[in-house]
């Protein structure tokens, strides 16, 4: 399915929930507007339109917000642990785990500056660790593992157990490359 066919899917799904004429979500440092008349989604602090793949997740996010978020679990999962099809790790390893290892790798402290552009706090997990807030009530912790004389630097990104009551495994990888491509 194109993104084409894919956004209208997601426009109809939110859609028939009857929202507000005006929507707005805070993703990563961006605040977007959503038109639901107008079918438009725009970035904020561009005034421009998003991006085909941040206006699907969007309106994913804001389908089951307008349903009702489900509480975090406090229970963090990688994506192996989150989706079932086989396929998806090694392109979410290549997309995502092995992005961050090459950013961040050699100088994993320089993580935290990350702090001063997206919200989120430290936290005490692996070597160097952060919690970013993605969307309210998505939070995503980014952990970073320093290379020794044996290994070579590593990360991992999870999410909340409950990510998957939001997101179906597709547009969890497009989270994380955002996410990714965002640090």
């Amino acid at each position: 399915m194109g993104y084409e066919a894919a956004i209208n899917k997601s426009w109809d799904s939110l859609l028939a929930l009857k929202p507000p004429k005006a929507l707005s979500v805070k993703f990563l440092a961006d605040e977007y507007s959503i038109d639901t008349e107008g079918r438009q989604v725009l970035s904020l602090s561009c005034n421009i339109p998003a991006k085909e793949h941040t206006a699907i997740l969007l309106l994913h996010y804001l389908a089951q917000k307008i349903k009702g978020l489900t509480a975090l679990s406090g229970e963090w999962l990688n994506f192996k642990e989150l989706s079932v099809i086989e396929g998806y790790q090694a392109a979410f390893r290549q997309r995502v785990i092995e992005r961050i290892i090459r950013k961040y790798g050699n100088r994993p402290e320089a993580l935290y500056s990350v702090l001063e552009r997206l919200p989120g706090i430290r936290v005490k997990e692996a070597d160097i660790g952060i919690i970013l807030d993605v969307f309210e009530g998505v939070p995503a912790l980014i952990e970073l593992w320093k290379a020794d004389a044996e290994f070579g630097p590593e990360a991992n990104l999870l999410f909340d157990k409950n990510i998957t009551r939001i997101f179906c495994t597709e547009d969890i990888v497009v989270l994380a490359e955002s996410i990714a491509a965002n640090l």
